[in-house]
């Protein structure tokens, strides 16, 4: 018989949601209520007959309640086992009563960080006592039921009344399961927050991810992979995993991949004019910044309007409704937009398939932070590609200087081309994207595709020229022969940015001078594989 009958129950938790149910569902089965300070007063003002845990410690609280629940009263009644004779005759011996079920939930140390709090009340918030309650309960599920999550309360309770005040072995399994990850996922936000917050070490010697499920996903970026979502249990900057999704089926693995890259760099532009960044496969097809959002829109998708059937759109303003109406004219996946009004909704309603999130403000580009990437047998971390570059970090190389409006268009392709994955070449002009070169195993390819695709847009557009034609170019890290150059100027770009940094930078910066170019060094690489 793997059913425990529950005469005994301790509770002590921060969240009191759903604790006056569950106490009365507890009384009705004729089981004593043991509780601590808030628990209990909070208990008694139901009207429930609670049962202090000084009167089964025979110990006060004390040291302003650290010490209260730390006791063999309390752990033995949780530990010990109940068909070992030595186990039950050690107890009968020192008066230690069974604790059938306990329902605790921690101080709320995430919260206390999130809302700011001093160094010393953050650590006041650091919960002893329940985590060890936790545990102990846990490791002894065969006989205890443990309850973290006020979202089992009602299981818990149906149970009960199903099997006469009883716990199933199955349940109580469950539980444990939930109890260890809770307190796995408490101490690991307290030990990210001694690394990063209180020690600012940039890689501490153990690190710690607390994450929650979020959500399981339909498959991951193919049908025979299983995925989910997951999420961070402590303070987290908002991001695509945290947007609301107002419309539209569930999103997959690839979606929110792909929402995520246009959200990111569309969040380049979070203080710019009106942008509009189309991606397909967490690549940009098509990045434009105009005077109003549907003419940003109409911009970047002419870049690409092939790759941009079925892609993902992110955009920087709140979404109106000519501008979804423009969007709805081909099959999009996801739009993601800080908002949306009422007449964008409607339009986005009529197409049911269609994921339309609301991400808030958007992330700061510059915020700091970790990336994590499995390898065979490890993880690779590094720090956030949060580098930016300004004009005053320019440096002209060349016998030419470039204008104004090609410094501002050298800029925007190399705002994009951060985002593009490596070997990246992006042409500009004008605030758009004009071709897009993306993940080539050498930087001559990437430029000859971004220059045929600006071919293909104005073939389709039937423009008199590509967009290339007296475009800036900009390649992610520096041009190691000056062919790749060439080719760009073979497209009809007059400008360059680069990262400069390659023993053959005099070539290069010759072939420039020679073809009229000017160009610019940043400095700074932004590889993404």
């Amino acid at each position: 018989m793997t059913d425990v009958k529950i005469t005994r129950a301790l509770l002590s938790v921060s969240d009191k949601t759903g604790l006056a149910d569950l106490g009365r569902a507890l009384a009705r089965h004729g089981v004593e209520l043991v509780s601590t300070g808030g628990t209990a007063k909070a208990l008694r003002d139901e009207g429930l007959e609670v049962r202090d845990i000084s009167d089964l410690t025979g110990f006060p609280e004390m040291m302003d309640g650290r010490v209260k629940t730390l006791h063999p009263k309390v752990h033995g009644g949780l530990l010990a086992v109940r068909d070992d004779a030595a186990h039950m005759a050690a107890a009968a011996e020192h008066a230690i009563g069974m604790i059938d079920l306990v329902i605790v939930n921690l101080y709320p140390f995430a919260q206390t960080v999130a809302k700011g709090a001093d160094r010393d009340e953050v650590i006041e918030n650091i919960d002893i006592g329940g985590p060890s309650m936790v545990r102990s309960a846990a490791k002894n599920h065969a006989f205890v039921a443990i309850v973290t999550d006020p979202a089992d309360y009602g299981a818990l309770i149906a149970e009960m009344d199903e099997k006469a005040g009883a716990t199933t072995l199955g349940l109580r399994r469950r539980l444990a399961a939930t109890a260890f990850a809770a307190t796995a996922a408490y101490d690991a936000t307290i030990s990210s927050w001694f690394a990063f917050a209180d020690q600012q070490e940039s890689f501490p010697t153990a690190l710690s991810v607390p994450l929650k499920k979020g959500a399981e996903l339909r498959y991951g970026e193919n049908p025979h992979q299983s995925a989910a979502l997951y999420l961070p249990t402590g303070p987290s900057a908002r991001g695509i995993a945290q947007a609301e999704q107002v419309q539209g089926k569930e999103l997959s693995y690839n979606n929110y991949n792909d929402a995520d890259a246009a959200l990111e760099l569309v969040s380049e532009f979070r203080d710019g004019p009106p942008t509009v960044v189309i991606v397909k496969h967490a690549n940009p097809c098509g990045v434009a910044s105009a005077d109003t959002l549907i003419q940003a829109y109409e911009a970047a998708l002419a870049c690409d309007s092939v790759s941009a059937f079925g892609g993902i759109i992110a955009v920087n303003r709140p979404l109106d409704g000519p501008t979804a109406e423009a969007i709805s004219g081909i099959f999009t996946e996801v739009v993601a937009a800080p908002a949306a009004d009422e007449a964008a909704r409607a339009v986005f309603a009529k197409k049911k398939n269609l994921r339309l999130l609301i991400t808030g403000d958007l992330p700061d580009p510059a915020r700091p932070g970790l990336m994590m990437k499995s390898i065979a047998g490890g993880m690779l971390v590094q720090s956030r590609d949060n580098g930016r570059v300004t004009r005053d970090m320019l440096k002209v190389v060349t016998q030419r200087q470039p204008t104004p409006q090609e410094l501002e268009d050298c800029l925007f392709a190399w705002t994009v081309a951060k985002h593009v994955k490596s070997n990246a070449i992006v042409y500009a002009k004008g605030g758009s994207t004009a071709g897009v070169g993306a993940g080539q195993m050498n930087r001559l390819e990437s430029a000859r595709i971004a220059a045929w695709k600006a071919k293909d847009a104005a073939d389709k557009a039937g423009w008199a020229e590509p967009r290339t034609i007296g475009s800036a170019v900009a390649s992610d890290a520096f041009f190691p022969f000056a062919d790749g150059l060439l080719a760009a100027v073979e497209a009809g770009a007059t400008a360059v940015i680069q990262p400069g940094g390659s023993i053959r930078d005099a070539e290069v910066i010759a072939a420039a001078d020679e073809a009229g170019l000017a160009m610019v060094f940043t400095g700074m690489r932004h590889f993404r594989h």
